[in-house]
This record gives C-alpha cells, sequence and structure tokens, in this order.
C-alpha cells in the first residue's frame, strides 16, 4: 500500500537532544492515525529505537527505501548514523557531522523532487559551533545549501485568528542588527511574505504590517533614524508594486491583539522583537516555517530541551504539539504546491480552443 500524500523528511535534529524522543511520539500518533503523508526520519536507526524504548514506546519503525513504500502508517528511517554514541542531555561536537549530514541530506532530496517537504526536529548550535563549524541556524543553512539568495523566518500560530510573524534579521548579535537592516533586506522580506502567503497560504491580497526597528518607531527621528531613512522607504517601495505593506509601526503596539488580528503576517526587524510575542501566544503549538526556499521547509517552536532530555521520565511527557504541528503545517503546504504543480502541466498539455 501508498502512502495518500507527500513524502515528509523529519531530521531527528541535536542526538542528544529532545528529538529523537518527539520523533517516537510522531511515529507512534502516525500508526494509530497516519497523517495524508509519507513520514521518513532522517537519523540514526539504533540511537531512534534506544530513545523510543527508553520512555516506553516501540513506534512502527520501517527502513526507508527511495524504491518502494512502507506499509500504510509505518514510519520509514533514513538511516544516518552518529560518530559516538549519543548521552541524553550531553551534546558532543563529535556528532555534528552527524547532525549537519541529516540536513544536507534531507535538503538534497527535497530540492531533487525525491521528497516534497522537510520538518527539522531543533539542533543544538553550541555543538556544532563547538566542532569548528559555522553554522548560525537551519534557515541560513538551508538558504546556502540551495542557493537561495535570501530567505524569511516565520513563525506561524494557526489560531483564530492566526497569528504569523516574519523576521527582517534573524540569528545576529542585537549590536550587528541595525547595520543589516537595510532597504533591501525590508523590501526583500516584504516581497518573499507577500508572494509566499499568496502562492503557499492562498491569501489573495496579504496585509502585512511592519514594525520599526526602536521604541516608538523612532519618535520622529528623536529614538533613531532607521525608520525615516530605510523602512519607510522600503514600504513605500513594496506598496508600489502592489504589496499591502504598512507602517512602520511600533512594536509594543501592533502585537496587541485586536491590532494584529487585521493582518495576515507582522514584518519584524529582529528575532527578539518579534518571536517573544508568538511563543507567549502559541508555545507548544507554533510552527516555523522558511519562505523563499524551493520547497516546504518547517519546523518547532522550541529548543533542544536538554534537561527534559537528560531525564527519561520527563523526557516521556515532553510536548510534542509543535512537532506534529510543523508537519501537519508541511503536509498542507506540500501537498497545495503539487496541486499547483499538476495545474500548471495540465494548463500547459491541454490544446489550445
Amino acid at each position: 500500500m501508498t502512502p495518500s500524500g507527500p513524502g515528509i523528511a523529519v531530521t531527528c535534529g541535536e542526538p542528544a537532544g529532545i528529538g529523537p524522543e518527539l520523533c517516537a511520539m510522531l511515529a507512534e500518533q502516525h500508526a494509530r492515525e497516519p497523517f495524508a503523508a509519507r513520514l521518513v526520519v532522517v537519523g540514526d536507526r539504533a540511537l531512534l529505537r534506544e530513545r523510543a524504548q527508553r520512555i516506553g514506546l516501540a513506534p512502527r519503525y520501517a527502513d526507508f527505501d527511495p524504491a518502494s513504500f512502507a506499509p500504510q502508517g509505518a514510519t520509514e528511517v533514513w538511516h544516518m548514523p552518529v560518530a559516538v554514541p549519543a548521552i541524553p542531555g550531553q551534546p558532543d561536537p563529535t556528532n555534528a557531522s552527524a547532525v549537519l549530514e541529516t540536513l544536507r541530506h534531507a535538503a538534497d532530496a527535497c530540492a531533487s523532487g525525491a521528497l516534497a517537504a522537510m520538518v527539522t526536529a531543533p539542533v543544538q548550535k553550541s555543538a556544532i559551533l563547538d566542532a569548528g563549524v559555522p553554522f548560525s541556524g537551519h534557515t541560513e543553512f538551508l538558504a546556502e545549501r540551495t542557493h537561495t539568495p535570501r530567505v524569511v523566518m516565520m513563525l506561524v500560530h494557526e489560531g483564530t485568528p492566526p497569528l504569523r510573524v516574519a523576521l527582517v534579521t534573524t540569528h545576529l548579535a542585537l549590536a550587528d542588527v541595525p547595520r543589516a537592516v537595510t532597504f533591501g533586506a525590508v523590501a526583500d522580506t516584504l516581497a518573499i511574505v507577500d508572494r509566499d502567503l499568496r502562492a503557499r497560504f492562498r491569501i489573495a491580497r496579504p496585509r502585512i504590517a511592519v514594525c520599526g526597528l526602536n521604541p516608538h518607531a523612532g519618535e520622529g527621528g528623536h529614538l533613531g533614524r532607521e525608520e525615516i531613512d530605510v523602512i519607510a522607504p522600503a514600504i513605500g517601495a513594496a506598496a508600489g508594486g502592489g504589496i499591502d505593506a504598512s507602517g512602520p509601526y511600533p512594536a509594543d503596539t501592533v502585537f496587541v491583539p485586536q491590532v494584529a488580528a487585521r493582518y495576515d503576517a507582522i514584518v519584524a526587524m529582529y528575532h527578539d522583537q518579534g518571536l517573544p510575542v508568538l511563543k507567549a501566544a502559541s508555545f507548544g503549538a507554533g510552527v516555523n516555517v522558511t519562505l523563499g526556499l524551493p520547497f516546504v521547509r518547517t519546523s518547532v517552536d522550541h529548543g533542544t530541551a536538554l534537561d527534559l532530555a537528560r531525564d527519561p521520565a520527563k523526557a516521556a511527557t515532553a510536548d510534542c504539539g509543535s512537532l506534529f504541528a510543523a508537519v501537519r503545517l508541511a503536509v498542507r503546504l506540500a501537498a497545495d504546491d503539487a496541486g499547483r504543480g499538476a495545474r500548471r502541466a495540465g494548463a500547459r498539455e491541454s490544446p489550445e480552443s
């Protein structure tokens, strides 16, 4: 029996973190109520089974074979061995190369069309950096791997109303943010957000609010001129190109729920300007989406939770809601992508009337 939906690569993240346990919970859920997809967990086969057993689970894992499908409801494992045994709660830089291999293989499979979307469990950036590998995060890694000039990190809470927060800058020290908030960065971010909200989220004319960089959006230049010299001109250029973008607005008011509800997305200038608000509203149910890539990529809204991974009892009760939400959104967006591709192919093949 073949699965009824797209192939989804799920990378298991930091071997010493909570990712392997979350993958086991995902596989258990997939066996009970299958996602409309082929789920392929990318990671070490023995590690995944060991960590599942540690928390009292026995998921239906099957070896991944690109040429054949596992039974419906089984989660396939694309074996990527760790370099050294992983101790829960104790990241080892020796395993950094193995972690990056899971990302490379999953990204390449999605870029080639062999799989349709990529869902990532959290990685421990410090362990990768301690291994001597420059690494800012999944978002930047995938942009470089796919040769994409600019991608946008957007966190999504599919509530009522939904809340979507996109970032102009991502994993930068706060001191480096003002130099990175350029006309081009803001304009490109608005263009990517508008395009992907239309194409992947089916919003016909997205309404986008844009935050200022400084308190009170610069207070007319008294608290900084970035709003006047950079952000407002970029918004004007975007609006001139047909994008429904407005601002810059003070971040401390645009996120007030009754204000945020007027918009389909809010663009923040830096990581801790926008994401704390979204995570406060939806932690454990939020999804990180990378916009601008040639394929769908979603991720959890939390970190490696080393403290939970260290204790089997705590690991067994870890909240898997964000991973489930990330998979569901990836399935939906990838299925929409496939549908659009089929419609375009049909249009090209149709005889002229």
